[in-house]
């Protein structure tokens, strides 16, 4: 059973975001910050990582920057959750390591297909000449 770990520190949001991975089989663990998210990321080495960028203690883009530095989980796919769906905030999550973006509100209807595609193939994270 594929892992997901998802980093979110909403409640309700969490809820909902586990709720639909479990229905469609994933196995998935949480934490409530960037710091959690590192050791859960070392612990545990999920197949994605779900990782909202606002959080306490420290955020996903510090903790995206971090995984990105360690050895032993570079190589995990992250994907930015964020409701900054502002023009700039795909490429700032894309230089801090992550793979991909996600905005919130989540679409419930199409959120499980938009994490698949992270499930399927390796996605190396992109490079900062990777975004225009």
């Amino acid at each position: 059973q594929k892992r997901v770990l998802l980093v979110e520190d909403n409640e309700l949001n969490r809820d909902m975001m586990v709720r639909r991975l479990n229905r469609a089989g994933l196995d998935v663990s949480t934490a409530g910050n960037g710091q959690q998210a590192l050791d859960l990321m070392v612990q545990e080495k999920p197949c994605v990582v779900l990782m909202d960028m606002n959080l306490p203690i420290k955020d996903g883009w510090t903790a995206s920057r971090r995984a990105r530095e360690d050895e032993r989980i570079c190589h995990i796919p992250i994907i930015a959750l964020t409701a900054h769906a502002m023009v700039g905030d795909r490429e700032s999550a894309l230089r801090a390591g992550c793979n991909g973006y996600i905005s919130k509100p989540i679409e419930v209807t199409s959120f499980y297909d938009e994490v698949s595609a992270y499930l399927q193939e390796p996605h190396p994270a992109a490079s900062a000449r990777d975004i225009g």
